[in-house]
């Protein structure tokens, strides 16, 4: 599973494509950027190059990759990277965990998620006990399919619960000093 650190980031809500008005590739009156440049050959190493060096500088860099791993888009470069760079990243996408986009839909933003960010959701709502009702709202579903994914949620936690073997000397998850033994 892919899983990224807590940081602060800017996601996309759904359906914004405003953060293309602050590409560097966008061309304007002052900075004219042939659009060409960024679906070269694979034998153009000048202009992947320059596409790649121009991503580099770019503010909403990650939002574009993530808008192309999540749209599917496979042509041209793309958030700093090429197709070829972007091919396994796509075949990984529904296993991304980035914390910082499921806080971000706990707290009421419409990010796109990954099912594995989906199932993190899911989780953090029901252990900060939010209602089935603000579940169904977080990842637009309904009240009965939110429901259903708490109860499949207190499941997990309580057949995880009883797998958990006890470990020698653990009252309430304490250790004490006997558990560990001596040293022969």
């Amino acid at each position: 599973m892919t899983t990224t650190t807590n940081r602060p980031a800017r996601h996309r809500s759904l359906g914004d494509h405003s953060w293309q008005d602050d590409a560097v590739c966008q061309s304007t009156t002052y900075n004219p950027v042939d659009p060409d440049l960024f679906f070269p050959e694979p034998d153009e190493t000048h202009k992947i190059a320059a596409a790649k060096a121009l991503c580099g500088q770019c503010p909403v860099r990650r939002i574009c990759l993530d808008a192309a791993l999540e749209g599917g888009d496979t042509d041209g470069i793309r958030g700093g990277l090429t197709e070829e760079e972007r091919a396994r990243l796509h075949s990984r996408i529904a296993d991304r965990l980035d914390h910082s986009r499921v806080n971000e839909t706990v707290s009421g933003r419409d990010v796109h998620l990954t099912k594995a960010e989906r199932r993190a959701v899911v989780l953090a709502a029901y252990r900060h006990g939010l209602s089935e009702q603000r579940l169904a709202w977080l990842l637009k579903v309904t009240e009965e399919h939110a429901q259903k994914l708490y109860r499949e949620t207190r499941r997990a936690i309580a057949h995880s619960a009883m797998n958990q073997p006890e470990l020698p000397g653990d009252h309430a998850g304490h250790l004490d000093r006997d558990a560990f033994g001596t040293a022969a």
